[in-house]
């Protein structure tokens, strides 16, 4: 009679799943979702208050402290939408190397986006084509 025999169904299985591998995600989502919460409440109300023409809103992203919003609000952004895409490729897309494909791409496209948006803070902020 072979070893495997004598063993239950569960110690076949165990270690073998992804068991402990979705907690990181679904905390990282909950904190950044609390963090945007906070970010776009403070930036639709500053926003509302400040921002009536373009030379408003130059002057409003000139501010370092609304700077620094703003950048936090992108890189915060950036980092939820990574994680949310990343689960539902996971979740919806089949194919080994298709999802790998779209993983890299999410990944690449949420770094571009954030990077675009700091890259336009910096130009305003250092004054660099105006």
């Amino acid at each position: 009679m072979s070893e495997g025999a004598f063993r239950t169904p569960l110690s076949r299985v165990r270690g073998s799943g992804a068991a402990h591998g979705g907690t990181e995600h679904f905390i990282a989502q909950r904190v950044t979702a609390i963090a945007l919460l906070g970010l776009a409440l403070w930036f639709a109300i500053a926003a509302a208050l400040h921002i009536d023409s373009f030379e408003e809103a130059v002057a409003f992203v000139r501010d370092p402290v609304n700077a620094v919003g703003v950048i936090l609000l992108l890189l915060v952004g950036a980092r939820h939408m990574m994680i949310g895409m990343q689960v539902v490729i996971e979740d919806y897309i089949a194919k080994p190397g298709t999802r790998t494909l779209l993983l890299i791409a999410n990944a690449f496209a949420c770094a571009a986006f954030a990077a675009a948006g700091i890259w336009s803070v910096a130009v305003i902020n250092f004054g660099w084509g105006y």
